[in-house]
């Protein structure tokens, strides 16, 4: 796992631009502390921060071809490059051990068609000297970052991550408000944008072509294929669990130990089976737990770690650090970014990073299989709206009149109740659904009057027929919800404490056979995951199975009635955005701290996008 840079820059003086491109890396050291280099071809440099996992002491980058035409720098894993490499070998004569050659070569002798043999995690920059063309892409889920940023007079930058790309030039960057509508709306940014206006995202399952004073291309060399699974439910059970296997047997290849999140949830703890119960295999894993009952998993993470016989390490979160927060927000993700667990998932980052340098995790596994509540919301929403419209205001108001509850919706029927009513009042603008809304219109229009027309079209869903409602979320989480936060929180968080993290869920066979399925499969009535506990009900405790859906949430909710509430309040009057109503801010926080409404999650985003703010004047 590594970080590079591209740039080209006809008008920037050959010193400072090596000098910026220098700067650049030593932003991503933390992408890659075991290496570094820069290569320059005419007027393109590219720049290197490498993570040794594969080929420790070869594959160097930038990689140049024999004829020192192509340049290459890469970010991710490969994980069947021994059989491509064996596609290749007739027509290629491989020096090193690695999967960067493979991909240099595969890429110069098949083009962006090799792409779809390889099963894995990348993003790639790949300049052409002779036809002054650079290449561009990512893996199909969006796992590895990539961003770009067109220069005055033809020239363009890219990076791995947002506050490294900003040290290849010195024009200044502007906040987008369309994407900061759509990270109001939604909590990220959509699929290729981000929250500068001057900044662009290679996105999932594309590739993007650029040459000097030309536009930057994208465009799709993957999506997921829409078909019907053929086969039946057991066919489907038996293909599921040889699939998934391999999955997790293929990210088992390196040459440096490798571990495993343990959250104590099906997904995590399904994969750790996998690995000790299918492949025979030693195992570390690591979960972080929290102070409050509520949110602590430790215990059935110890449950699992005991029944599968790992080696596990586990530690407490305190609890909200806002330098910690600053420094993960402006320093990796570069841009407001609401998701709370980015801390905890830093935090138990580098617990693993002291025992290994790479951790399998279960992230995907909720978007494949139908894991959310909110797809269970989504059945009761349907016979909640068949009810007359008097025994839904009269239910609507009994249920608002109770005070929410901060604890975990998992330990509460009342807090979700609430959560349920507020799906309710957001049900007409998540119609079509794209990804869930953290604010009701109504809402948003308060916090931020002028914004609620803006924003950014999502792209497109594909297209299923005729679906039903909880199949298009599923899509739509894939597609949008996994790459924008889930992915980015884990790549960013990981990547801090320089320890590479790989999704086995992610794996194309797994992910397109999960798709195939028909949902009703997945899920029946209120319980989902149907078909992975078909699949593996044997391989982990029973309690595990039966535990409820718990995520891995943040008391971030009894915060705010206390220290970081004033902050926010702090913040919220120093009046620093001039896009958000300060008023609207001291509503929600004043509703929050007096036990009607919880508004935790709502007023971390509001915090998360207010302290990047400060720091962007």
């Amino acid at each position: 796992m590594c970080g590079f840079c591209f740039l080209f820059d006809r008008y920037t003086p050959p010193a400072l631009a090596k000098q910026r491109v220098t700067e650049c890396l030593l932003a991503m050291q933390h992408r890659g502390p075991d290496a570094g280099r820069i290569e320059a071809s005419g007027a393109a440099i590219l720049g290197h921060r490498r993570l040794s996992i594969i080929d420790l002491t070869g594959s160097k980058q930038p990689m140049a071809d024999p004829s020192g035409r192509y340049l290459l720098a890469y970010n991710g894993e490969i994980y069947n490059y021994h059989e491509a490499r064996n596609q290749l070998a007739g027509r290629w004569c491989f020096t090193t051990n690695g999967d960067t050659e493979v991909l240099l070569a595969g890429l110069i002798l098949d083009g962006v068609n090799f792409l779809k043999h390889l099963e894995g995690m990348w993003a790639f920059a790949l300049w052409d000297s002779l036809e002054r063309q650079l290449l561009l892409g990512r893996d199909r889920m969006g796992k590895k970052p990539l961003f770009y940023q067109i220069l005055p007079k033809g020239g363009l930058a890219c990076a791995s991550e947002l506050s490294a790309l900003r040290k290849l030039s010195a024009i200044p960057w502007h906040e987008d408000e369309h994407s900061t509508a759509d990270y109001l709306r939604y909590g990220y940014n959509m699929p290729g944008y981000t929250a500068w206006q001057e900044v662009g995202e290679i996105m999932p399952g594309h590739i993007a072509q650029w040459q000097p004073d030309d536009k930057l291309h994208q465009t799709t060399w993957w999506q997921i294929q829409q078909h019907s699974f053929a086969g039946n439910t057991q066919q489907a059970t038996t293909m599921l669990h040889e699939s998934l296997v391999a999955a997790v047997e293929r990210r088992m290849v390196a040459d440096v130990e490798v571990g495993a999140f343990l959250s104590g949830g099906v997904d995590s703890s399904l994969i750790c089976a996998i690995i000790r119960k299918e492949l025979d295999k030693p195992l570390k894993t690591f979960t972080i737990g929290f102070e409050e009952a509520a949110f602590d998993e430790r215990c059935y993470a110890r449950l699992a770690a005991d029944a599968l016989g790992t080696e596990h390490y586990e530690e407490v979160f305190a609890g909200w650090d806002e330098d910690e927060l600053e420094r993960l927000l402006l320093n990796h993700v570069g841009q407001p970014f609401a998701d709370s667990s980015l801390l905890p998932t830093a935090m138990v980052s580098r617990v693993a990073a002291r025992q290994v340098k790479v951790a399998l995790s279960g992230d995907g596994g909720d978007e494949l299989f139908s894991g959310y509540q909110r797809y269970q919301a989504r059945n009761i929403l349907r016979w909640y709206t068949r009810l007359p419209k008097g025994l839904q205001h009269l239910a609507e108001k009994s249920i608002r009149a109770l005070p929410e509850p901060t604890v975990h919706h998992s330990r509460s029927l009342i807090k979700k109740a609430h959560l349920f009513m507020d799906i309710v009042e957001r049900q007409q603008a998540e119609t079509p659904y794209f990804a869930p809304l953290m604010f009701s219109p109504d809402q948003l229009r308060k916090l931020a009057p002028g914004l609620e027309a803006m924003g950014h079209s999502p792209p497109g869903i594909l297209d299923v027929t005729k679906p039903d409602d909880i199949t298009r979320m599923m899509y739509a989480d894939a597609l949008i919800y996994l790459p924008q936060d889930i992915l980015t929180k884990v790549d960013r968080s990981s990547m801090a404490h320089s320890l590479e993290t790989r999704s086995p869920f992610l794996d194309q066979q797994v992910v397109e056979l999960a798709f195939s399925i028909p949902r009703y499969w997945h899920r029946h009535g209120f319980s989902g995951k149907r078909m992975l506990k078909k699949s593996f009900s044997k391989l982990i405790p029973s309690a595990i199975w039966r535990r409820r859906k718990q995520g891995f949430g943040v008391p971030i909710h009894d915060w705010f009635r206390g220290r970081l509430g004033e902050r926010l309040r702090s913040l919220a009057n120093e009046n620093i955005s001039g896009i958000l109503s300060a008023p609207a801010i001291t509503a929600l926080l004043n509703e929050h701290k007096q036990g009607g409404r919880d508004h935790g999650y709502r007023l971390w985003l509001i915090y998360a996008y207010l302290l990047w703010k400060q720091q962007n004047l």
